[in-house]
């Protein structure tokens, strides 16, 4: 059943973001095994995308936008770090 996607909790150890329950496997460093991880909170740092399914930083929990840069480029060197924001108190 640990093969199952999305049915790992925060801490576990994952290869990629869709084993995780929070859709976020997690490292802090390129040498670092990755874990799953709760999504980023508002004001928090956070990632659009990655593209390998493992972030350095966590995509917004639902609701909120991550403010970043979302080029190629930034995905590919994973340095497309953003902050999260709530998208209906940016406009007021």
């Amino acid at each position: 059943p640990r093969c199952v996607l999305g049915t790992r909790e925060e801490g576990e150890l994952c290869m990629n973001s869709a084993q995780c329950k929070s859709k976020c496997c997690h490292r802090t460093s390129g040498l670092s095994l990755a874990r799953c991880a709760p999504k980023a909170s508002e004001n928090s740092e956070c990632s659009a995308k990655t593209l390998y399914g493992v972030y350095y930083k966590c995509p917004c929990e639902r609701g909120l936008s991550c403010d970043v840069d979302k080029s190629i480029v930034g995905s590919i060197t994973n340095t497309n770090f953003g902050v999260c924001k709530d998208p209906g108190r940016s406009r007021e």
